[in-house]
């Protein structure tokens, strides 16, 4: 087993569950052969870019999962949030700057009260 092989498959296999989606959907939106899930996600096989590319991409996945695995001590949550702003234009990125601001100004203060 390639030393990749494990994140990707691992990767691979939890995007896809958090999407609820099938192998065969995966395959069928990705436009590559279902068999070539299965084997990512068994830890076989060395995809080639015109694979990964896609693959990712359906899954809306973060590649850094992949490359850098300690990235997943993050919690799904935090994944998300990471890959909404990633996803976002910069307007909207700056438009949300101050909403998320405010927002956890609440909540920590929320927090520290309740502490007290």
């Amino acid at each position: 087993m390639q030393v990749y092989s494990k994140p990707l498959g691992d990767a691979v296999k939890r995007a896809r569950g958090e999407q609820n989606l099938t192998q065969s959907q995966v395959a069928e939106a990705a436009n590559i052969d279902v068999r070539t899930v299965l084997n990512i996600e068994n830890y076989k096989g060395n995809p080639k870019m015109e694979v990964l590319h896609p693959l990712v991409r359906v899954l809306k996945m973060d590649s850094r999962e992949i490359f850098y695995p300690e990235i997943l001590q993050d919690s799904a949550a935090i994944r998300r949030l990471r890959l909404m702003v990633t996803e976002c234009s910069e307007e909207e990125a700056a438009a949300l700057i101050p909403v998320i601001e405010s927002v956890l100004s609440v909540i920590r203060s929320d927090k520290a009260t309740q502490i007290k």
